[in-house]
């Protein structure tokens, strides 16, 4: 494996419960330990585009310390420089509709089940069909605007992106990014 230089952190890291234990057992403490660590390690740069960072704010209790915080550089992707092919849009416009469709079968599966439920059952009836439905159409997709500013600045840097988000791994190796998942960025850290 090559050395890892430039590396592009996922809100993903800190907040999903799955990647965030191998840093901490909060997003707060997750964070404060990767930048402990990362303090440590010179030869590593990791950034963040400025839309990431305010989504990871989002779940903190406390900001980090301004000499802490630093250590992660707040980049913003070129995006008027940075290109995507063509077939990217392509098939990103394919999936879309596609999980569209999937995602009006669902919903014309529980309008057949009907109103005649009770109220507590027509609760988890809705309860059940926005899980399917955001299912359908958001995972293992790029879903935002943050998403896709991570591709962006990690292939304008030819940075490796930290995420746990399936979704961003797919379309990242798309372009022929690397992706790290939280155990093996705790690895590089440690």
């Amino acid at each position: 494996m090559k050395k890892i230089k430039h590396i592009i952190l996922d809100t993903s890291i800190f907040v999903n419960p799955d990647s965030r234990h191998f840093f901490g057992k909060t997003t707060d403490n997750a964070l404060d330990f990767f930048l402990d660590k990362l303090h440590q390690k010179q030869e590593i740069n990791c950034y963040m585009p400025p839309s990431i960072w305010e989504e990871l704010s989002n779940f903190l209790k406390k900001e980090p310390e301004a000499k802490k915080s630093i250590l992660i550089k707040k980049q913003p992707p070129s995006s008027y420089q940075t290109s995507v092919p063509a077939l990217m849009v392509y098939e990103f416009i394919e999936e879309v509709r596609a999980r569209i469709n999937k995602g009006l079968r669902i919903a014309e599966k529980y309008t057949r089940k009907g109103t005649k439920a009770s109220s507590d059952q027509e609760q988890e009836t809705i309860k059940s069909l926005r899980v399917e439905f955001r299912t359908a159409l958001r995972e293992g997709i790029i879903d935002s605007k943050e998403d896709f500013d991570l591709i962006l600045l990690a292939q304008e840097l030819g940075a490796c992106i930290a995420t746990s988000d399936n979704g961003l791994v797919k379309w990242a190796q798309k372009l022929g990014i690397a992706c790290l998942t939280a155990k093996e960025l705790k690895g590089i850290i440690d």
